[in-house]
Parts: C-alpha cells; structure tokens; sequence
C-alpha cells in the first residue's frame, strides 16, 4: 500500500451523488454522455462572433442554451455567460442527486465553482461602450457580472448554500482544483455537502485572438469534428470550448442514508506546481508525475489499483507526450494494462470547466462500466503507445479511475474515484 498523506483532521467518506453539465456535445448531462460514448464531436465553425480574420476559426461552441430556462430575465442580463452556465449545470447536479437546500442544511453546503477566464464577453462589451459612450453609460453591474467569483456566488444566491463559499482560479485545472478542495472540506468537516466544478465562456474575439497568437490551437478549419486529436500524429493543437461542469458532493454516511444514487466516492486528491513554464508543461512530465503520485499516496491507493485514466490530453505536441511520460513513470510496468482516454477528443478543451465535466465523465464510466474514447485516434504519435481506447467506447467495468487536469503556470491537479459497492 502506498504511503498515505498524513492529515491532523479526521476523515470523512466523500460521495459524487449528482452531475450537471453543460457541453458543446449537448445541454445536459445524459445527452452529453450519450454523444461521449457514441463518439460525436461537438466542434463546428464559430458561429457567436465574426472569425473570418483568426488562423482559427473553429470552436466548442455551446448550442441551443436558453439562460431564461434557469434563471430570471433580469439575472440573465446581469451576468456573464460563464455565471449562466453555472447555474444550469447546478440545477441540473442538484436535481440529479435528489437534493433540496433548505434552512436546515443550508449552512453546511459550500460551493467551490471557479473560472480560468471570467466574464470575457462583459468586458469586452463594455469596453466598446466606453469607448463609443463615455463613462457615464458603463452599467454598474459590469464589475459584479463579470469577476470570476460571481459563478459560485450567484450560485449560492439563487440556490441558498451558506456554507464557504470560494472560487479557485488555476487556468485549465481550475475545475479539478474546485471538486479536491471542496472534497476536502467535507472531509476535514467544514462542509457536509458541497457544490462544485468549473465553469467558462469566453467565446470572444479576445480570448481567441490571445489563444491563437500562442500558435497552440487547431487551425484544422476545413474539418472541425476532426479537429481534436489527441496523442494522434497528425494533431496540430487544441480547440477552444466553452460550458459548465458541475458536481454535487456529500459525506458518504449522510448520502447513504437519504439514499442517494452514488456514482463514486472520492478517494483521494493531488496537486503540484512545475516551477518551469508559463505555458509549456516540463517536458517529462514532473509536475505530472508528482500530481498523480500525491493523489494516490492520499487515496491509500497503489498503482496497479488504477483502471482507467481521463486524461488531460488537450491535443497539443508538447503536452501529449508529456502526460504519456508521466503515466509511464508513475504507473510502471502496470501502465500498458491501463486504459487512457482523453474526452477532449470530442469536445475539445472546456478551459477552467474542463476539470468539472471530466471528473463528471470519470464518476460515470466507473459508475456505468463504460470508458470513453478517444476520437480521431488515427495514428498515434511516437511514445504514445499507451491503450488510448480509440475511436470506439469499451464495456470494461473499473473499480478505480484518476482525472487529470493541468494549467497556464505550471498548475496541476489529479483526483482518484472509486466505485462504491451497492
């Protein structure tokens, strides 16, 4: 048995009960899995701003949402695309795990919901009516519609939590670092139930200009579905997405006792920094490795517990070969017989959301004994030589999973779910 994180506190069991997503792939959490499992990407041409003019002009767009069915008019106009997504995929996370807020446990519901970006869009709009209006007609709802932590603080308005209240802000792991850190507060007893994921929707011509000019996105514009290739030879970047992972956790007694539907427990949670790169991952993956080792020491868990990989694989030549390094080194001889699948195949990279949805496909796949493919798996590049599922889900039943996610500054993040006996 691996060496455990030794902690003062004592421990609790911690429960996935629901899940909430809002996808390219689809708005909700079954549609989504379903086009996951079936293969389906969910990228097409940018169709919410002119992108005639950027090397890419392909995206992860959200498609066919109506923030009205959510929320009020009038919260729907204060805020941000990334605060509506919040608050749909946490209706839907909530009505998944059967679970009403109410006076009695309000006060120990904590909601942990970050974003890599923000309010991109808000910004952006209101920049141009400065501009063309003067100061006097900036709405003062601009700043609270449009800073990162108004998701989970919207969230927790229109729902009631009163528990802690946070939102991480770690680029790309942002999502992953919300679900372990509001794990460990019902762990550690700050919490009993918690709200959490990621959330962003920066579908701007900013936010893509910026991506675009680190030459580190798919300009693979004449077939966009074909466009997110990980590990495959021929992938030429990432493909930027937008949406809204949300997961509802609780203490494992309190779960069982009311019970709920627990798609997994999680076990255990990691987390490292490079010290390398302000965008670049090392190249042999030692923040990788070390995130991943942290996350089973405090799962208790060894190696050869692991079954299946969601990986962070975001389709880029650096970081691909990266994360297979990684995995080679951490899980030795043991990682030919893993399954790893990055879903980033399909619906491209969700940004700060992306560590919210994947934990959520994860918790599935061990819940429902199916892995998710890797789509457009044609031929994988050199050194990745892992069992990358490719192209077609798998019926193979894992009792134990890890979800990675890594961001901008060397930021990492790692999470251990395993399936919970009926």
């Amino acid at each position: 048995m691996a060496d455990s994180v030794s902690s003062p506190y004592p421990r609790r069991r911690v429960a996935v009960t629901g899940l909430g997503m809002v996808s390219p792939l689809a708005v909700g959490t079954e549609p989504t899995w379903e086009a996951i499992v079936a293969g389906r990407s969910g990228i097409r041409a940018i169709t919410k701003l002119d992108a005639s003019e950027f090397p890419t002009r392909i995206a992860g767009e959200v498609r066919d949402f109506d923030a009205t069915d959510y929320m009020e008019r009038r919260e729907v106009r204060r805020f941000d695309a990334f605060v509506h997504y919040a608050v749909a995929a946490t209706s839907m996370a909530l009505a998944d795990a059967d679970f009403t807020v109410n006076d009695d446990n309000a006060d120990r519901i904590a909601v942990t919901i970050g974003t890599g970006i923000g309010g991109f869009p808000l910004i952006e709009a209101t920049k141009e009516v400065l501009d063309a209006k003067g100061a006097r007609k900036v709405t003062p709802f601009f700043i609270p519609g449009a800073i990162a932590n108004m998701a989970a603080g919207q969230v927790s308005i229109h729902f009631g939590a009163k528990g802690p209240n946070v939102c991480p802000v770690t680029a790309c792991a942002t999502g992953l670092h919300s679900v372990g850190d509001a794990s460990r507060m019902i762990m550690h007893g700050y919490a009993d139930h918690a709200i959490s994921g990621g959330t962003e929707g920066a579908m701007t011509p900013l936010a893509i200009g910026g991506f675009c000019s680190t030459r580190a996105m798919s300009v693979r514009n004449h077939e966009p579905e074909r466009a997110s290739r990980p590990w495959d030879v021929d992938r030429d970047g990432f493909v930027m997405s937008e949406g809204a992972g949300v997961v509802f956790l609780e203490e494992m007694e309190a779960a069982q006792a009311r019970g709920a539907h627990i798609y997994a427990e999680v076990v255990g949670y990691g987390m490292s920094g490079d010290a390398y790169h302000i965008t670049a991952p090392h190249p042999e993956g030692d923040g990788m490795i070390r995130v991943m080792r942290a996350a089973l020491s405090d799962a208790r868990a060894e190696p050869s517990d692991v079954g299946y990989i969601n990986a962070h694989a975001t389709s880029t030549q650096v970081g691909d070969v990266a994360e297979v390094k990684a995995i080679k080194k951490v899980f030795g001889d043991h990682a030919s017989e893993l399954a790893v699948s990055s879903t980033k195949s399909a619906t491209g990279h969700l940004l700060g959301a992306a560590g919210g949805i994947e934990l959520g496909f994860l918790a599935l796949a061990i819940d429902r004994g199916i892995l998710p493919p890797t789509i457009n798996l044609e031929q994988p590049d050199e050194g990745c030589d892992l069992d990358f599922v490719p192209n077609e889900a798998r019926d193979t039943q894992v009792e134990c999973g890890v979800t990675n996610s890594f961001g901008f500054g060397g930021t990492n993040a790692s999470v251990v779910l395993k399936r919970v006996a009926s």
